[in-house]
Parts: structure tokens; C-alpha cells; sequence
């Protein structure tokens, strides 16, 4: 079968100003903290990887976040320089078997020194790679008693460290494997939960999943791929926050009710997809783009990218990365780099503002988003998700504005398009960004 895949992302931003005459506003989002949770992951310059082509791309891409740890022996020297270079921080984990909690503590002091620490992460998939902790093997079709002592410890020594306790620890990852119910499906374990660890043993302070965007219940190109991936209730299709937090995939170990989920702190440590069969380059490039958008939207404080580079030591892992192995850009790479690039911000103490609009009939398969960057400006983020076709909406502003500019990062970072004195905009969304820039300087002052 043939499938045809339509992504649209409309940025529309916005210079503040006075509005008038629309009593509905919607609060936004700090900019900067959307290109926060913009990361991906590296074996930086192992696994036949360049440490100067990693900064390189990293720089390329926008990315603010690196997944990493202490497995693979990097030098932990790289790390702190791909912080003064690229501005990266880190999660820093045990990643797949490791249980040296010394060793992560000692790294993550240093790492801490210097800035680049973002937070901890637990083990990486105990169900398929189980740590031996304490003399004990556990994970995989064990006991998972070993892997809940390992965190529990984790937790313990990051938050009694002086200098790492004001650090977030995010717990494991595929904790809905469990095959006994030791609590892990909890941030802390509930009074009454009937688990196999005590009441009140504390894992974690975000929950941690691997949510990829295809899965054999959701394997097909269709409509809202990313916005359902990223979902923190039962609808969600792939391997996502409820199967893990709510309802533990494996056994049904209850943990959290859905309103909890809503707002449970979140992370995604891996996500993405491969490129072949119906996924071609185009809609790997275009999935990742919306996914970031739907992962911010939807709760997800960091969101991970698996992969910077293509693996060429593992097999499978041929078809993932914003790179091929040759270090040739993908088109993900190329639309990320624009996405991050026009939205391009730095941090701010401000609290965000509010802005006056509106999408009247506004189809299921588009989403929006208001961020706010530090200068004041006002980028209202619009996206479609349909396999199919094309949308038409009407943006009605409560303002009208002297300039607006058109964006298309399919094809760059400079306008395509000048328009002036508008109130509204018609669009139409099809299958590639779309940034619409309104401002009350012409365009020479931009």
C-alpha cells in the first residue's frame, strides 16, 4: 500500500503590543523551555563516532540535551567540552546493566561543577538488559527486586549529596515490564499499594518512557502518528505513559489514575523511528519535527531523540539518526536546524504573557501551541497531522499587525513571503512548517 503523509507546522510569531478587541487569551509557554527539551543521543566519539563532527551537528541541530552515562567509558572531559561548545547538558544514567552507583555520583559531581548536568536517569530497559546489584541478578523474567533496590539507592545518594540533590532523578525506563509488582510504576510508593517494596520508598522525580511513534499496535503511517504517541491516557497506542504508569504493560500492576497522569512529571529518554517502507525520508523528517511539538504540548518536559548518527556497530539501528554515517545531514536534520533556529531564544525570568486569538472550526488533526520568547515576542505554533490532504483555518488576531512575514523551513530560515496589515490569516496546512512572523517594525529592522 502507498501512503501519503501530510505534517504542517504553522509558527506565527508574534512582537508584543496592545490587543483589543477578543476577550479570550491564551497563556503561553516560555520559548526557550520548548528548545529545552529538544535532545537526542550520542556515543559522542566511540562506536566509531567524532567527537568534532558531534559537536558539530549538535550545534547544527539546536539541540539542548544529550542522553548519556557512564556506560562506554567516554572521556568525561568530552562531556564538559561539548557543554562550552555547544551549550549541551546531560542526563546522566547507568544506562544498560551498569549498577556502578559510585561511579555515576563521582561523574555526576563533575558534570555538576561545571553546568552541564541536567539530571539523573535510572537503569535503561531492565527487561532487557538486568542489572546484577547487591550480588543479585535482576530484570529481564526475574525478580525485579534488585533493579527497585538499585534505584531506591540511586535516589537516596543524589538527593543526600550536597552538591547533586538540587538535581532531578528520572526513574527507569520500561518499568512496565515488571514481573513482580515492586512499585516501580510510582514516583514514591502510595500508602496501601500492596507492592513488594515498602510504602513511601521514593524512585524518582519525573517518569521516564520510551514512547517511539511505531509500534506493533500502531504500526501505520495515519492521521495525529505523533500526537497519539505522545498521549498520557489509555488511548494512547505505542508504549507510552499509561502502559508504564498507569497500568503496567506486562502484568497490569495498577499505579497511577489517569487525571494523576495528566500531570505526572515526565520525560521521554527514547523515542523515533526508522526510515523505510512507507516511513520515507520526508516523514522521518516531518514525524520528528511534530513529535518534538507534541511531546512539549502534551506534558513532556524533555523529549530524546534516538538517534544523532546512525549506529553502524548495531545492527537494526541503520535508519534512526538526523545523520548517516557518513555524517551527511538527513532532512530532519536540515528542518530541525531551521525549526531552532527561527524559533531561537535564551532563557528568561519573565513570566509569559497571554495573547488574544483564535481557530474557529479548527480540524482534529491540528494542534497549537503559544510560546512566548525573552525579548517579549509571541510565537503561536500551529501543526497538522494528516495522512491525507490538506486543511484550511483562519487564525483571527485580536490586533492588527503591520508585518507578516512567511517562513518555510523546508527550504531555509530567510521569509519567503511579505505581507502587510493583517488581523487574521487564512492557511493552509499541508506537508511541510510553515512560519508566519508578525511584527510591528517593517521588515528592514527585523
Amino acid at each position: 500500500m502507498k501512503y501519503f503523509f501530510s505534517t504542517s507546522l504553522v509558527v506565527l510569531s508574534v512582537v508584543t503590543m496592545p490587543l483589543v478587541g477578543h476577550a479570550a487569551e491564551t497563556p503561553a509557554l516560555r520559548a526557550n523551555d520548548f528548545l529545552n527539551s529538544i535532545g537526542t543521543q550520542s556515543a559522542i566519539s566511540v562506536r566509531g563516532e567524532s567527537f568534532p563532527k558531534t559537536v558539530e551537528c549538535a550545534q547544527y541541530l539546536g539541540v539542548r540535551w544529550f542522553r548519556s552515562g557512564i556506560e562506554g567509558d567516554i572521556p568525561i572531559q568530552q562531556f564538559i567540552d561539548l557543554h562550552q561548545r555547544a551549550g549541551l547538558r546531560f542526563s546522566w544514567g547507568l544506562l544498560s546493566g551498569s549498577s556502578d552507583l559510585p561511579k555515576l555520583i563521582e561523574t555526576g559531581r563533575q558534570l555538576g561543577a561545571t553546568g552541564a548536568l541536567l539530571a539523573f536517569e535510572g537503569s535503561n530497559e531492565p527487561n532487557n538488559w538486568g542489572p546484577t546489584y547487591q550480588g543479585h541478578k535482576g530484570g529481564r523474567d526475574q525478580s525485579w527486586v534488585p533493579v527497585a533496590n538499585l534505584q531506591r539507592d540511586l535516589y537516596q545518594a543524589v538527593k543526600s549529596d550536597p552538591l547533586l540533590k538540587q538535581y532531578p532523578v528520572w526513574s527507569i525506563s520500561e518499568n512496565g515490564a515488571q514481573t513482580d509488582n515492586v512499585g516501580l510504576q510510582f514516583l514514591t510508593i502510595p500508602k496501601g499499594s500492596g507492592t513488594a517494596m515498602p510504602d513511601g520508598t521514593r524512585y524518582a522525580d519525573y517518569a521516564n518512557v520510551h514512547n517511539y511513534i511505531y509500534h506493533p499496535n500502531s504500526p501505520a503511517v495515519e492521521d495525529n502518528k505523533t500526537w497519539n504517541a505522545a498521549d498520557p491516557t489509555p488511548a494512547c497506542k505505542v508504549d507510552g505513559l499509561y502502559g508504564n504508569y498507569g497500568s503496567t504493560w506486562a502484568h497490569h500492576y495498577p499505579g497511577y489514575s489517569v487525571p494523576d497522569l495528566l500531570t505526572l512529571p515526565r520525560v521521554t529518554t527514547e523515542t523515533g523511528t526508522t526510515i523505510g517502507g512507507a516511513v520515507t525520508e520526508e516523514i522521518h523528517a516531518l514525524n520528528l519535527l511534530s513529535m518534538y511539538l507534541d511531546q512539549f504540548k502534551r506534558g513532556w518536559n524533555y523529549t530524546a531523540v534516538y538517534l544523532l548518527r546512525d549506529r553502524v556497530d548495531e545492527g537494526g539501528n541503520q535508519q534512526f539518526g538526523f545523520y548517516r554515517p557518513d555524517y551527511t545531514p538527513r532532512k530532519a536534520a536540515v528542518y530541525l536546524h531551521n525549526l531552532t533556529t527561527i524559533l531561537a531564544d535564551t532563557p528568561s525570568t519573565r513570566k509569559p504573557g497571554k495573547l488574544d486569538y483564535s481557530i474557529a472550526n479548527q480540524p482534529a488533526t491540528v494542534h497549537d501551541m503559544l510560546l512566548q520568547k525573552s525579548d517579549g515576542t509571541f510565537n503561536l505554533v500551529l501543526w497538522g497531522e494528516q495522512v491525507k490532504g490538506t486543511s484550511r483555518i483562519t487564525v483571527q488576531l485580536g490586533h492588527t499587525f503591520p508585518w507578516v512575514l512567511v517562513y518555510d523551513p523546508t527550504s531555509g530560515t530567510v521569509p519567503t513571503q511579505t505581507l502587510s496589515r493583517a488581523k487574521s490569516l487564512t492557511l493552509t496546512l499541508s506537508d511541510h512548517p510553515l512560519i508566519i512572523t508578525l511584527s510591528k517594525r517593517p521588515p528592514t529592522t527585523l
